[in-house]
Parts: C-alpha cells; sequence; structure tokens
C-alpha cells in the first residue's frame, strides 16, 4: 500500500512538472522544471529497484543534458526576430528524401523484427546468471534488445550530425 502511494505521488509530481516545462514562458524556468522532472524519474527508479537506472539518470539527464539545455538557452538570442528572407542553399528536397530514406529502413528493421521473431524489434536471447541490476541491463541491452539499441544509435548520429551541419558556419 505504501508503495503505490509513493509511485502514485512520484507520478503525479512527473506529470505536474512535465506540464510545467512545456507552459511556461521562462525557458531557463523550463529547464529548471525539467531538472525536477528528470530528479523525481530517477526516485521512481529507485522506488522500483533499479538504482543502476536511477544513478545513470541523475548524472546523464539531470547533469549533463540539461547542462547542455542551459547552455543553449543562454547562447540562443531568443528575443530577435526571424529572419525575413530563405536561405538559397537550403536543400529541403534532399532532406526530405533523407528523412523519408530514414523512414523507410526503420520501418523495413521493424517488419523484419516482427516476422523473425513473432514480437516487435524484440531478439530471443539467452538467459545466463546475472546477479545484479547492472549486469541485467547490460545482458538485455546486447541481447534481447540488441536492434532498438542499434536504432537508438544510429538516430543519435543522424541527429549529431544534422546538429554539426546546421551549426557550421560560411568560411
Amino acid at each position: 500500500m505504501g508503495q503505490a502511494i509513493a509511485f502514485y505521488t512520484l507520478a503525479a509530481f512527473i506529470l505536474g512538472f512535465a506540464v510545467l516545462v512545456v507552459s511556461t514562458k521562462d525557458t531557463v524556468h523550463s529547464v529548471l522544471f525539467l531538472v525536477l522532472d528528470f530528479l523525481f524519474v530517477a526516485a521512481l527508479y529507485v522506488l522500483l529497484g533499479a538504482p543502476f537506472l536511477a544513478a545513470i539518470q541523475v548524472l546523464v539527464y539531470a547533469g549533463g543534458i540539461v547542462v547542455l539545455y542551459l547552455f543553449v538557452v543562454m547562447l540562443v538570442n531568443l528575443k530577435r526576430p526571424p529572419e525575413a528572407h530563405q536561405d538559397p542553399h537550403r536543400r529541403t528536397k534532399l532532406g526530405f528524401g533523407l528523412a523519408v530514406a530514414v523512414l523507410l529502413e526503420l520501418g523495413a528493421i521493424a517488419t523484419y523484427g516482427m516476422t523473425r521473431t513473432g514480437s516487435p524489434l524484440v531478439v530471443p536471447g539467452t538467459n545466463g546468471p546475472l546477479p545484479g541490476n547492472t549486469e541485467q541491463v547490460g545482458w538485455l541491452l546486447y541481447t534481447s534488445y540488441l536492434i532498438p539499441f542499434e536504432i537508438a544509435s544510429m538516430l543519435l548520429l543522424v541527429a549529431m550530425i544534422g546538429a554539426i551541419v546546421l551549426a557550421k558556419r560560411e568560411l
């Protein structure tokens, strides 16, 4: 009973801070509400018996990602008006074509995963002796959930290349 009350309390805080993230007008306050949201998600992981995921949540998301968000918010001047002209070097048709190609590849991978195993994007793995939480996460990540892990890594690579292209300045 106590765990259910704690779970619903944490879930209410997580939802409340998520609403504040998207509804607050000040971007710095929005990022700070995001930090609180990430910390409550970490508390939820602790409640569910996954202290390793809670520590990773705090270190990676509440630490690194939010610092990156704050850095971007502080550097970007949100008060300036939008640009009035269209960039002649922008290749929207090429970008749209590449996006369609990536979506088709993801669909093909998902279809292949469903027809091969019967369940979406899950490869059957062997069950080995796993004493701790960290070992279980690693074992599942590289056996049963290898295809989703690779898809996520490819999406992050595409996002990183896109960020580099967008940030590149004309010399």
